[in-house]
């Protein structure tokens, strides 16, 4: 068992970190520009967000390394950089984490095997060489996220299970539907994804983005009704989009994001942190009601 799932298994509630993507855009990330790109350009700026999740009291912190496979980063003529910048991009959270543990942040290709357009064995190979390059730089743990279609999934967590040392972990993006359920935009639910996900390796699976802690509760809740042993993760939105005067906004404040914390605990969340719109205020309000202040 590896350390952070030991750490779950023996009762505590974890806190990770809040968006990236936002906050590397506040920072000054241009429309068009690669964000793992600034893990050798702007590696100062990287780190500031590093640190500053770390400062709000994150017992975890992701990488800048999202959408560092080749297929994404082959769109920035920088196919040939994926070990490089996801080493980077972990060094880079390993700097700040100190003893704290860093997850390194894998989110799918764009990609779709149902259509044809890339093979089971091309998948496997990019992930399993981001995954490397992230182990390399020092990551703790893998965290495969955002993910919508079940057999990506499956695959990144094998590449990264059978290549590297680390824990992996796995998340999936829901969406509610009219009739009230969850589903992925490739029609997966909560209840399907749990036996697939964990039967493949993973350690500790969940939900990201796509919803606000509010609707969170009910996917845990699914996840628990499956299975009531599986460290289980939520990184919520601040909030669900809205838009307003041009730009996509997420109205949830911290205060309102915490008020939400003891029922995702109760649902039977282990691990608790954001996605789109949260930022280190989120996090310290997280913290200070996971530690009881």
């Amino acid at each position: 068992m590896g350390k952070i799932v030991e750490l779950i298994k023996r009762g505590e509630i974890l806190v990770s970190d809040g968006a990236w993507g936002t906050f590397l855009q506040q920072m000054g990330l241009q429309p068009g520009e690669c964000p793992e790109e600034w893990n050798s350009k702007y590696p100062e700026k990287v780190l500031e967000i590093a640190q500053s999740y770390i400062d709000a009291g994150s017992d975890l912190i992701e990488t800048n390394s999202f959408g560092g496979t080749r297929f994404k980063l082959e769109k920035y003529g920088l196919g040939d950089k994926v070990f490089e910048l996801n080493k980077a991009a972990a060094e880079i959270s390993r700097k700040a984490a100190g003893d704290k543990f860093v997850l390194g942040s894998v989110g799918p290709t764009g990609k779709i095997l149902m259509m044809g357009d890339v093979t089971e064995e091309e998948l496997y190979d990019a992930f399993k060489e981001q995954a490397k390059g992230l182990e390399a730089g020092g990551a703790d743990a893998i965290m495969i996220e955002t993910m919508t279609d079940l057999d990506e999934a499956r695959l990144a967590i094998r590449a990264a299970k059978e290549n590297t040392k680390m824990e992996v972990f796995c998340t999936m993006t829901f969406e509610k539907t009219v009739d009230g359920t969850f589903r992925s935009m490739m029609g997966v639910s909560p209840t399907d994804m749990v036996t697939t996900i964990i039967d493949a390796g993973a350690e500790l699976i969940g939900a990201n983005c796509g919803n606000g802690i509010a609707n969170m509760i009910g996917i845990v809740e699914e996840i628990r009704r499956i299975n009531k042993d599986i460290p289980v993760l939520v990184h919520a939105n601040a909030g669900m989009p809205v838009y307003k005067d041009g730009e996509t906004v997420f109205p949830e404040s911290p205060e309102e994001m915490a008020m939400l914390i003891p029922k995702i605990i109760s649902a039977g969340a282990n691990m608790i942190g954001g996605c789109c719109g949260t930022t280190p205020e989120h996090i310290q309000k997280v913290r200070e009601i996971v530690d009881g202040k």
